[in-house]
């Protein structure tokens, strides 16, 4: 009698356990299964290559709200799965997803003017000396249209084309100029910036005035660049000798980071960089990380990268260009440091695709007109200071 209560007792828990974990599953089911969607989507499907479109900038309405409202990866030509998750008017959590088409609209950029200049007799590869990139593509078709002689003397009307792998098309016509130099050389006298004048016109409550150094301003003294009113100095660490060269630390690295310490002169970095890829960038990273694991680094350290009269032998895409600045920042970043993107007004407003990064811009004039954000100012490269012997850069950072 006993025996058959306990199974009976047994029999009954079980049935009620069951009931308690499967049964909200089942009406789950059935309540997701019979849920309402009412989701209406754009008519266009395309997604622009490394846009910043989220899954709502396709839907024209939805019963319910987006859990999760991500920035479509766009990185990659083709068809793409958009999956999301949404909760409906009945407070049901339901799955979704609709196909965009990721394409690539933008023609290749070629840098060049109306006119290009070659001493005749030159040996040099028209195509390949002329820069010719795009934001997708590693190796666009880059060709000139036209008949012209190097080695002889003349003008000669060209057209300059550039057809990237989705089609699209950027030509510019230009001058060759083949020409025999006159042997005449220029009497004109060159200007300085003082820093006494940049301090003078430049300084507020939310600026510092600075300067950036190498080897090539040879042995500095610092006390009286400090009395000078420097408030802050951008060091070079080293480079590569080219792109496959060995590494070298910069000859007056040390003896400037360490008197920059010295004296209280705050310190940021930069590395001249001839990286081919992202791995490469890293070890950069690595590289300066290296070298500063004793000093006092107070400002980012800048990925430096100028290789633009030799662009087209790197094969690469200005995406993936971009990719080696991030992984150099990104290295030094994930060392407690900040890292930062120095490059010249026109590769930034036409080459470097769009970052967050803190950039340090390079344009030599009274008043720059770049309308980025940027935290350095390399105004000039004719800086005189006392203290060091010939020209270096003066810098405003803003505070």
């Amino acid at each position: 009698m006993l025996k058959k209560k306990i199974i009976i007792i047994s029999i009954v828990l079980l049935i009620l356990i069951t009931s308690i974990i499967f049964i909200p599953k089942i009406i789950n089911y059935y309540k997701i299964k019979n849920a309402k969607i009412e989701i209406v989507l754009n008519n266009d499907n395309t997604l622009e290559f490394n846009s910043d479109k989220k899954v709502s900038d396709y839907i024209t309405s939805i019963n319910g709200k987006i859990t999760d409202d991500y920035k479509i990866d766009s990185t990659k030509l083709g068809e793409k799965e958009v999956k999301f998750t949404f909760i409906n008017d009945d407070n049901i959590k339901l799955n979704y997803s609709y196909k965009v088409n990721v394409i690539d609209t933008v023609p290749p950029v070629i840098w060049l003017g109306k006119t290009y200049n070659v001493v005749k007799g030159s040996d040099i590869d028209l195509v390949e000396k002329i820069m010719c990139g795009d934001n997708y593509d590693d190796n666009p078709n880059c060709f000139i249209e036209g008949e012209y002689d190097l080695n002889t003397e003349g003008k000669y009307n060209l057209v300059f084309k550039a057809v990237d792998n989705s089609n699209n098309e950027s030509k510019q016509e230009f001058t060759l100029n083949v020409y025999t130099p006159s042997g005449s050389s220029s009497n004109g006298t060159k200007t300085y910036t003082y820093f006494k004048d940049v301090v003078n016109n430049y300084k507020t409550d939310k600026t510092k005035i600075g300067l950036d150094v190498s080897e090539w301003q040879g042995s500095i003294d610092f006390e009286k660049i400090k009395e000078s009113g420097v408030e802050f100095l951008i060091l070079r660490v080293g480079g590569t000798k080219g792109r496959t060269g060995d590494y070298f630390l910069d000859s007056e690295f040390i003896n400037n980071i360490e008197n920059a310490n010295k004296y209280g002169i705050p310190v940021g970095l930069y590395f001249y960089s001839y990286a081919t890829s992202m791995e490469k960038a890293k070890e950069n990273a690595n590289f300066v990380l290296n070298q500063i694991k004793d000093y006092k680094v107070d400002l980012p350290i800048a990925f430096d990268w100028e290789e633009w009269s030799n662009y087209n032998k790197y094969n690469l895409s200005f995406f993936n260009l971009t990719n080696m600045a991030e992984e150099f920042i990104k290295t030094v970043e994930k060392k407690g440091y900040k890292g930062m993107l120095y490059s010249s007004k026109a590769y930034l407003e036409d080459i470097w695709l769009k970052n967050n990064n803190i950039i340090w811009l390079a344009h030599y004039t009274k008043q720059t007109d770049y309308e980025g954000d940027y935290m350095f100012w390399q105004m000039c490269s004719n800086g005189r200071i006392d203290g060091i012997n010939g020209d270096v850069d003066i810098d405003i950072m803003y505070t």
